[in-house]
Protein backbone atom coordinates (compact mmCIF):
# COMPACT_ATOMS: atom_id res chain seq x y z
CA UNK A 1 0.00 0.00 0.00
CA UNK A 2 1.51 3.51 -0.46
CA UNK A 3 1.41 5.77 2.18
CA UNK A 4 2.42 8.86 2.98
CA UNK A 5 1.96 11.43 6.48
CA UNK A 6 0.36 14.33 4.47
CA UNK A 7 -1.50 18.02 5.59
CA UNK A 8 -4.83 18.34 3.93
CA UNK A 9 -5.31 22.08 2.97
CA UNK A 10 -8.63 23.68 4.22
CA UNK A 11 -11.22 24.48 1.84
CA UNK A 12 -10.14 28.29 1.44
CA UNK A 13 -7.09 27.06 -0.09
CA UNK A 14 -9.06 24.55 -2.16
CA UNK A 15 -10.38 27.24 -3.52
CA UNK A 16 -6.87 29.28 -4.30
CA UNK A 17 -5.63 26.32 -5.68
CA UNK A 18 -8.95 25.82 -7.58
CA UNK A 19 -8.87 29.22 -9.21
CA UNK A 20 -5.63 28.76 -10.91
CA UNK A 21 -6.01 28.89 -14.53
CA UNK A 22 -6.23 25.36 -16.70
CA UNK A 23 -5.51 24.83 -20.00
CA UNK A 24 -6.53 21.03 -21.60
CA UNK A 25 -3.17 20.50 -22.52
CA UNK A 26 -2.47 19.26 -19.58
CA UNK A 27 -3.38 16.24 -16.73
CA UNK A 28 -4.82 18.26 -13.76
CA UNK A 29 -5.03 17.04 -10.79
CA UNK A 30 -8.55 16.68 -8.79
CA UNK A 31 -9.27 18.75 -5.75
CA UNK A 32 -9.50 15.37 -3.67
CA UNK A 33 -5.63 14.27 -4.43
CA UNK A 34 -4.49 18.37 -3.26
CA UNK A 35 -2.78 16.97 0.03
CA UNK A 36 0.69 18.47 1.13
CA UNK A 37 2.77 15.28 1.48
CA UNK A 38 5.06 16.11 4.64
CA UNK A 39 7.13 12.49 4.53
CA UNK A 40 6.15 10.16 1.59
CA UNK A 41 6.88 6.56 2.60
CA UNK A 42 6.29 4.69 -0.92
CA UNK A 43 4.79 1.58 -0.78
CA UNK A 44 4.94 0.15 2.77
CA UNK A 45 3.75 -3.34 4.16
CA UNK A 46 0.42 -3.29 5.71
CA UNK A 47 2.32 -5.40 9.01
CA UNK A 48 4.17 -1.78 9.56
CA UNK A 49 1.20 0.12 9.79
CA UNK A 50 1.02 -0.02 13.25
CA UNK A 51 4.19 0.51 14.15
CA UNK A 52 4.29 3.96 12.23
CA UNK A 53 0.84 4.90 14.19
CA UNK A 54 2.64 4.20 17.24
CA UNK A 55 5.95 6.04 16.23
CA UNK A 56 3.83 8.82 15.09
CA UNK A 57 1.38 8.87 17.94
CA UNK A 58 4.78 9.36 20.55
CA UNK A 59 6.54 11.88 18.12
CA UNK A 60 3.64 14.19 17.30
CA UNK A 61 1.97 14.34 21.38
CA UNK A 62 1.73 17.76 21.59
CA UNK A 63 3.76 18.88 18.40
CA UNK A 64 2.77 22.32 17.70
CA UNK A 65 0.54 23.35 14.74
CA UNK A 66 2.15 24.49 11.52
CA UNK A 67 1.55 27.96 9.76
CA UNK A 68 2.06 26.80 6.09
CA UNK A 69 2.46 29.25 2.78
CA UNK A 70 1.76 28.72 -0.57
CA UNK A 71 3.84 29.96 -3.38
CA UNK A 72 4.83 32.24 -4.33
CA UNK A 73 4.69 30.80 -7.81
CA UNK A 74 3.88 27.52 -9.27
CA UNK A 75 7.37 25.03 -9.99
CA UNK A 76 8.04 22.45 -12.55
CA UNK A 77 8.21 18.66 -10.50
CA UNK A 78 9.85 16.57 -13.32
CA UNK A 79 6.93 16.62 -15.58
CA UNK A 80 4.48 17.71 -12.95
CA UNK A 81 3.27 20.65 -11.65
CA UNK A 82 3.38 21.72 -7.91
CA UNK A 83 2.51 24.73 -5.47
CA UNK A 84 5.45 25.01 -3.19
CA UNK A 85 4.17 24.68 0.99
CA UNK A 86 6.66 26.45 3.35
CA UNK A 87 6.52 26.76 7.42
CA UNK A 88 6.93 22.72 7.52
CA UNK A 89 10.36 22.42 8.23
CA UNK A 90 10.45 21.27 12.15
CA UNK A 91 7.13 19.32 11.77
CA UNK A 92 8.66 17.33 8.48
CA UNK A 93 11.71 16.62 10.55
CA UNK A 94 10.07 15.11 13.87
CA UNK A 95 8.07 13.01 11.07
CA UNK A 96 10.96 11.74 9.78
CA UNK A 97 12.26 11.09 12.54
CA UNK A 98 9.84 9.24 13.91
CA UNK A 99 9.62 7.31 10.72
CA UNK A 100 13.08 6.66 9.38
CA UNK A 101 13.59 3.51 11.10
CA UNK A 102 10.57 2.25 10.53
CA UNK A 103 10.49 2.91 6.74
CA UNK A 104 13.89 4.06 5.28
CA UNK A 105 14.45 7.36 3.78
CA UNK A 106 14.15 6.62 -0.14
CA UNK A 107 13.24 10.28 -1.38
CA UNK A 108 15.92 13.27 -1.98
CA UNK A 109 16.74 15.36 0.69
CA UNK A 110 16.26 17.78 2.03
CA UNK A 111 12.90 16.96 0.92
CA UNK A 112 10.31 20.06 -0.25
CA UNK A 113 6.33 19.81 0.18
CA UNK A 114 4.23 20.67 -2.86
CA UNK A 115 0.66 20.67 -3.69
CA UNK A 116 0.86 18.85 -6.91
CA UNK A 117 -1.78 20.57 -9.54
CA UNK A 118 -0.63 18.82 -12.69
CA UNK A 119 0.42 15.22 -12.69
CA UNK A 120 1.96 13.42 -16.07
CA UNK A 121 3.37 15.46 -18.64
CA UNK A 122 2.97 19.00 -17.43
CA UNK A 123 5.01 20.99 -19.67
CA UNK A 124 7.54 23.09 -17.80
CA UNK A 125 6.83 26.38 -19.50
CA UNK A 126 3.13 25.86 -16.99
CA UNK A 127 5.22 26.59 -14.14
CA UNK A 128 5.60 30.50 -13.05
CA UNK A 129 2.08 31.49 -11.87
CA UNK A 130 2.01 33.64 -8.95
CA UNK A 131 -0.30 31.61 -6.25
CA UNK A 132 -0.53 32.57 -2.54
CA UNK A 133 -2.50 31.34 0.80
CA UNK A 134 -1.62 31.02 4.12
CA UNK A 135 -3.34 28.39 7.05
CA UNK A 136 -2.49 26.62 10.33
CA UNK A 137 -2.68 23.04 10.40
CA UNK A 138 -3.79 21.88 13.25
CA UNK A 139 -3.39 18.04 12.37
CA UNK A 140 -1.75 15.76 9.79
CA UNK A 141 -2.37 12.56 8.87
CA UNK A 142 -1.36 9.13 7.63
CA UNK A 143 -2.65 8.16 4.70
CA UNK A 144 -3.22 5.75 2.05
CA UNK A 145 -3.24 5.97 -1.06
CA UNK A 146 -5.53 3.34 -3.13
CA UNK A 147 -6.32 5.70 -6.00
CA UNK A 148 -6.36 3.80 -9.72
CA UNK A 149 -5.88 5.67 -13.17
CA UNK A 150 -8.82 7.94 -13.21
CA UNK A 151 -10.44 7.16 -9.64
CA UNK A 152 -8.04 9.29 -7.08
CA UNK A 153 -8.78 7.40 -3.94
CA UNK A 154 -7.17 8.57 -0.57
CA UNK A 155 -7.53 7.39 2.58
CA UNK A 156 -6.71 8.38 6.65
CA UNK A 157 -5.20 5.60 8.49
CA UNK A 158 -4.59 7.64 11.49
CA UNK A 159 -5.24 11.63 12.26
CA UNK A 160 -3.09 13.29 14.61
CA UNK A 161 -3.76 16.88 16.15
CA UNK A 162 -1.33 19.46 16.51
CA UNK A 163 -1.39 22.09 19.00
CA UNK A 164 -2.62 25.53 18.16
CA UNK A 165 -0.96 27.34 20.69
CA UNK A 166 -2.09 31.27 21.48
CA UNK A 167 0.34 34.27 20.50
CA UNK A 168 -1.76 36.47 23.17
CA UNK A 169 0.63 37.62 25.84
CA UNK A 170 -0.57 39.48 29.14
CA UNK A 171 2.32 41.53 31.08
CA UNK A 172 1.72 41.66 34.58
CA UNK A 173 3.60 44.97 36.45
CA UNK A 174 4.35 45.33 39.88
CA UNK A 175 1.30 48.00 39.91
CA UNK A 176 -1.05 45.62 39.05
CA UNK A 177 -0.99 43.62 41.88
Amino acid sequence: MRLSVAIWPPPEIVAVLGALPRTPDVQWSAPEQWLVKVRPLGTVPERLVPDLVEALTDELDGAPAARCRLGPKTRPLGGWLGVPVSGLDDLAAAVFDATAPIVPVTHPQPFHADVIIARGHAPASRAGQPISGEWTADRIALVADRSAPGRPRFEDLCEFALVVRSTARAEIGEADF
